[in-house]
């Protein structure tokens, strides 16, 4: 039994605290009541799993996390739900099929079982040292050489993210 102020100890509650974290934010934005709310609650689940890239010693996909979802992805969306029609009563009402709820229960259910199968199924390696070489130099090194394309690929991502909040801007609210 190891102590919570051992390495392992405190190990285990930093990600407990970002599974939390992760979690709580996932599940505000599924369950707000208001737009603004959902938009809310997934900017914090998208920081929770930025912290959990940290934390399993990958800070490039952590800044990379942070920089494309959290700052460009939920500024476009925070956009969207500013120009969305503030009085969604004039829409027509759509029926909801009860079975739904229960097909997507099921649905998340077999997958969150599947992926505990497979993760306690799973012999995973003990890594506990510092990890190597990720200073910030390193990986702006990395950036422009090994992952020079996923950097290109993210530039389009923001360009099309930027030119469809210019377009809904444009638009105005009447013709959305």
């Amino acid at each position: 039994m190891t102590s919570l102020f051992s390495q392992e100890g405190l190990t285990g509650l930093i990600f407990l605290v970002l599974l939390g974290i992760t979690g709580s934010g996932a599940l505000v934005a599924v369950t707000a009541g208001r737009l603004i709310r959902s938009v809310a609650g997934l900017l914090l689940c998208l920081i929770g799993v930025a912290g959990i890239y940290y934390f399993l010693n990958s800070p490039f996909v952590a800044l990379m996390q942070l920089l494309i979802y959290v700052g460009a992805v939920g500024v476009v969306i925070a956009f969207a739900v500013m120009l969305a029609d503030p009085n969604p009563d004039k829409q027509p009402a759509r029926g909801r099929n009860p079975l739904m709820g229960g097909l997507g229960f099921l649905t998340s259910g077999a997958v969150f079982a599947g992926l505990a199968f497979l993760g306690a199924s799973t012999a995973w390696k003990r890594h506990m040292g510092p990890p190597t070489d990720s200073g910030m130099a390193a990986i702006g090194k990395s950036l422009l050489t090994t992952y020079s394309m996923v950097f290109e690929l993210i530039s389009i991502v923001l360009l099309v993210a930027i030119i469809g909040s210019l377009v809904l801007a444009r638009a105005g609210r009447e013709k959305i």
